[in-house]
């Protein structure tokens, strides 16, 4: 089946190449976008897709609610080049060629989500995708103006929580799901309402699961499970917002609130502590024991948004911008009934950007952009030190067209300082004495897009990016107990004991070597086809990083000799990473078609590739951990009146190209098919719909994940579901 299936794909996606355009007129059908008309709107100048020099993926309408998931890595997987870190259906982060966690920077409506998701795969991120309006997936070097954080990626979740035009009547959208294999219930709405100059907004939603299924399989201590324990979610949440919409002046305020309660898969603990006669009492010491052990997590934040536009001003510049946010998050760590860690940030962070007159052809905008983020870790298991940091940057974007070519030039320089809390290596017991560290990161693009013809354009950019290394990468040292690992930053060595081979022991020690910052030189070509029934996307990349940090498993495993009853050589211990800091190599490929039959059918089809390994090591391993592999990806759509049906595969290939200590991943397909019927309501729309995923109840484990062997992707499951839009 996968060889089939890929060779079934890449025959499409030549064929679509070779085909000459259709003379009619493209029809749409209801899950489709005109990627003429979407804006995006991280993008300071609002161009559309097609005049970006660099690729950049919109999920809006009913492509997004087709992809609806409750984190947002899941909800994004299906994008060409972008993958999911996976923690189980309660956590995921996107991954954007091969890239993840401090290097995506993951921001709604233009401004950092400023919570602790880029710290581990298990913190959720903030966003919610149920009331979001669009989702924009920037890729490559058009991130730079967002700051170092970037240098993977943009994940931009726009919604309408800062009413930016004027609302004459009353507007939204109701929708509710149920999912079988987790028995969710969700619920979410959108209102945006006003009068006269002035415009509001409210948006909500509630979701709640139990433990969901998988198929069947073995533990690595023989046990058979299929379903994952401990892996349940409580999740609700909301925003209101209200502007004054001015014809040069507009001015809005927006404020959110989100709670959400989440097991964390693999850590059940419901063996049995030891046998009891009576096998009554046996059976409630085991429930009882399995109350007290399990781990969750507490999630809740407070989001303040503010945005103040002018337009239409006289002068050198045309129009000033200025948006900012305030974010008071909190994450806690339950282990056995009590706090093992809690995790804080409050921030805040300010962009000021101006629009000029157009000067030689050149248009553009210069912007200021300042972050101070107070981090901070507590608790007996808290694994990095709270940490101080604030970010100040100037940036510019310049474009100008001539002929065929428009031209897109790009700058930023900022200034990043971290100051750390010693306090908390004299209590974990390290002798560590941190300076404050500052680094100055420049980062520079240029690049052109060539229209061939109306129908075809080429795009080609090369960015230069330095990163500042995050406060978790360079300071972290402890227990991390949601990912059962034990951490250690790229601001300490490890002194190894290995004198005894059956009981190798380590010491943390602070390194005098000094953390560099990562150098990106990454060169993206794309190709374009947007003709009367066919649309298609060809990507390549090349991104060389020097100084490049990864979490890399030492082999080495973390015994806490001070817990009660310990013995040693009694139990496996926790394995131990270290950021590591190497030169490194990523390439690859995105390909993704849309070629419309007939009136009533179409296809759909994507790959990408993303190949990762270490440059000039001195290993025989240069392999780069829990990078995504090679997927395949077809769609059948038809539709016909009310009707709409698609039925669809993607086909993950076989990961072998794996670091050390890492263990290689089967192949698998996944299957899935849904119908949609649109009742006629007048001007208003409502949509009913079904849809079944991983058909074939097909074992899939994600590569990327941590927890792969214990949290596989769900079983088959069914979707029921209704949205109205009025």
């Amino acid at each position: 089946m996968p060889f089939n299936l890929s060779k079934i794909t890449l025959l499409i996606l030549a064929v679509i190449a070779t085909r000459p355009a259709l003379s009619q007129e493209k029809p749409t059908q209801k899950d489709e976008n005109d990627i003429e008309k979407l804006i995006i709107t991280a993008s300071p100048l609002g161009r559309s897709i097609l005049q970006s020099a660099t690729p950049v993926s919109i999920l809006s309408g009913e492509e997004l609610e087709k992809n609806q998931s409750a984190t947002l890595g899941e909800t994004l997987k299906s994008v060409p080049g972008v993958n999911s870190t996976y923690f189980g259906p309660v956590s995921s982060s996107p991954i954007i060629r091969g890239l993840d966690g401090p290097r995506v920077k993951v921001i709604q409506n233009g401004l950092d989500s400023s919570d602790a998701s880029r710290v581990g795969p298990d913190h959720v991120t903030t966003n919610e995708t149920s009331t979001a309006t669009q989702i924009e997936v920037l890729r490559g070097p058009s991130t730079l103006l967002y700051g170092s954080g970037a240098i993977g990626g943009v994940v931009n979740v726009v919604d309408n929580r800062l009413p930016k035009t004027r609302q004459d009547e009353t507007s939204g959208r109701v929708s509710a799901l149920y999912d079988s294999v987790s028995n969710e219930r969700s619920l979410s709405t959108d209102l945006n309402g006003g009068s006269g100059e002035v415009a509001w907004h409210l948006d909500a939603f509630k979701r709640k699961t139990d433990d969901y299924d998988v198929p069947e399989f073995a533990l690595e201590d023989g046990d058979i499970v299929d379903t994952i324990d401990n892996s349940d979610i409580d999740s609700q949440g909301f925003t209101f917002g209200a502007g004054w919409i001015g014809d040069d002046v507009s001015v809005a305020l927006s404020y959110g609130r989100l709670e959400t309660e989440y097991g964390v898969p693999g850590h059940s603990h419901d063996e049995h502590e030891e046998e009891e006669e009576d096998h009554d009492e046996e059976e409630h010491n085991e429930e009882e024991h399995e109350e007290t052990e399990e781990v969750f997590a507490l999630m809740k934040q407070d989001r303040v948004q503010s945005m103040v536009d002018w337009k239409n001003l006289s002068g050198l510049f045309t129009e000033v911008h200025w948006h900012s946010a305030y974010t008071d998050y909190q994450h806690s760590e339950i282990e056995e009934g009590e706090v093992g860690t809690t995790f804080a940030n409050d921030s805040l962070e300010s962009r000021l950007w101006a629009k000029h007159k157009a000067a030689l052809g050149w248009e553009g905008v210069v912007g200021l952009h300042y972050t101070n983020s107070e981090f901070s870790a507590d608790g007996e298991e808290a694994f990095t030190p709270s940490t101080d940091s604030t970010n100040t940057a100037l940036f510019v974007l310049e474009e100008k067209s001539i002929g065929d070519f428009l031209w897109q030039l790009g700058a930023r320089v900022e200034h990043v300082s971290h100051k750390p809390d010693n306090e908390f290596f004299i209590d974990s017991e390290v002798d560590a004495d941190f300076k404050d560290l500052t680094y100055t990161a420049a980062s520079a693009s240029a690049g052109f897009v060539y229209n061939v013809n109306e129908n075809q354009s080429l795009a080609l950019n090369y960015a230069f990016s330095e990163r500042a290394p995050s406060s978790s990468e360079i300071f972290s040292n402890g227990l991390h107990i949601s990912t059962s690992t034990y951490e250690v930053g790229a601001g300490f060595d490890l002194m190894i004991d290995d004198s005894d081979p059956l009981d190798i022991e380590f010491t943390v020690v602070q390194s005098n070597q000094s953390v560099d910052k990562e150098i990106s030189n990454n060169l993206d070509f794309t190709y374009r086809i947007q003709a009367n029934n066919l649309q298609a996307n060809f990507s390549v990349f090349y991104n060389q990083i020097d100084n490049y940090l990864f979490q890399q498993n030492t082999g080495l495993e973390f015994h806490d000799h001070e817990e009660e009853g310990h013995e040693e050589g009694e139990e496996e211990g926790t394995p131990v990473y270290l950021f590591a800091q190497q030169d490194a190599v990523l390439y690859g490929f995105e390909v993704d078609v849309d070629w419309h039959l007939n009136e009533n059918l179409r296809v759909s089809a994507f790959t990408d590739f993303t190949r990762a390994r270490l440059a000039h090591s001195e290993d025989s391993n240069t392999n780069l951990p829990r990078i995504p592999p090679m997927r395949f990806g077809a769609e059948l759509h038809w539709e016909q009146d009310n009707w709409h049906a698609e039925l669809g595969a993607i086909h993950y290939s076989k990961q072998d190209n794996i670091a050390d200590y890492e263990t290689q991943t089967d192949g698998y397909t996944l299957v899935s098919a849904s119908f949609n019927y649109y009742v006629p309501l007048g001007d208003n729309d409502f949509t009913i719909y079904v849809k079944g995923n991983n058909l074939t109840n097909k074992l899939a484990k994600v590569h990327s994940s941590f927890i792969k062997n214990v949290a596989p992707l769900p079983a088959r499951s069914f979707v029921v579901g209704a949205k109205y839009n009025f």
